[in-house]
């Protein structure tokens, strides 16, 4: 995929689906699947950067698909370029008739265009998605207005949705939502080896800036990595660690039956299941007992065997 921020560097002409499409969720995805489909135009995004919220309130929020997650995520939907818009006082200013003009048809060479009903742009959001299908009208310029997604239940689909299903541990709500298992991806760093020490060593896993973390706590997994011949289920445990005095919050990793150094590995966290909120245990035996149970009830929510003994990598 090419990805740009300037301008002239953007591949053209095309078809372009407008939007932050922060998750590339399924209502996401039905506004990304009409520039995909015309025969016509380099199949494009264009996302504002920064986001029009974090430019006027000048505070960073976290997101559901980092630039790397959301990369992947638009290439396997057919996207071929991503154009990041730069958000500035002069694009600001811009009127909806001239961000159709110069941004859309001057810069871009526009198409085709597709966006969600409820999209809004220009000077203070002050043209709607059917201002944008007028004036395209007007101009010989394709657009596609999609209605808002919902659930079998009649919810609305929306990044907010999901980020307030993560907060509480509804898993399979925010899978529901997305279309897909939420993630957690990084790079297998050094721990304290206190998961050793308890019988249960864990791959602590270094994540991205500004990934939204769900709920603490320990969660059902299944993990795989380039390292691996095939993705492994598990247990993980995210927070503070209060029981051994952790500082900062941490996720850390225990893989059923695998053993195997992954230290400095890429590795990929599904989420599968919210088991339990995390809590102080009175001892460090207590916390052991409560991992060994924790494992049990992740097994048989993975639909798994038991094995009284389990090798697993070493916590480095």
């Amino acid at each position: 995929m090419w990805i740009t921020s300037n301008l002239n560097r953007v591949i053209t002409p095309t078809a372009i689906a407008l939007g932050n499409f922060d998750g590339v969720h399924r209502g996401h995805r039905q506004v990304i699947d009409p520039i995909v489909q015309v025969a016509r135009g380099h199949p494009t995004v264009v996302s504002f950067h920064p986001h029009p919220q974090e430019f006027f309130s000048g505070e960073t929020s976290a997101l559901i698909t980092p630039l790397a997650e959301k990369v992947e995520q638009l290439q396997e939907l057919g996207v071929r370029q991503l154009v990041l818009l730069p958000f500035t006082p002069e694009l600001v200013h811009l009127t909806p008739g001239e961000f159709v003009d110069k941004i859309l048809l001057g810069h871009l060479k526009a198409l085709h265009v597709s966006v969600g009903e409820n999209f809004q742009f220009g000077y203070q959001r002050s043209g709607s998605a059917q201002d944008l299908m007028r004036l395209g009208q007007e101009r010989g310029l394709g657009v596609v207005c999609v209605g808002l997604s919902t659930t079998p239940e009649g919810e609305v689909i929306s990044s907010s949705r999901i980020r307030a299903a993560l907060a509480i541990g509804d898993l399979e709500q925010a899978c529901q939502l997305l279309g897909r298992p939420y993630t957690l991806r990084g790079w297998v760093v050094a721990g304290d080896g206190r998961g050793r020490e308890l019988g249960f060593p864990t791959a602590n896993l270094g994540l991205p800036h500004r990934k939204l973390l769900p709920r603490q706590g320990v969660y059902a997994i299944h993990a795989s990595s380039p390292a691996l011949t095939q993705g492994r289920p598990g247990v993980m445990n995210f927070g503070a660690r209060p029981t051994v005095d952790g500082q900062g919050q941490r996720a850390e990793v225990h893989l059923f039956d695998w053993s195997g150094d992954l230290y400095g590995q890429a590795l990929r966290v599904e989420l599968i299941k919210f088991l339990r909120p995390e809590r102080r245990f009175p001892s460090l035996g207590e916390l052991k007992a409560q991992i060994h149970q924790d494992c049990l009830v992740a097994r048989s929510i993975l639909q798994l065997p038991y094995h009284e003994t389990s090798a697993c990598f070493p916590d480095r």
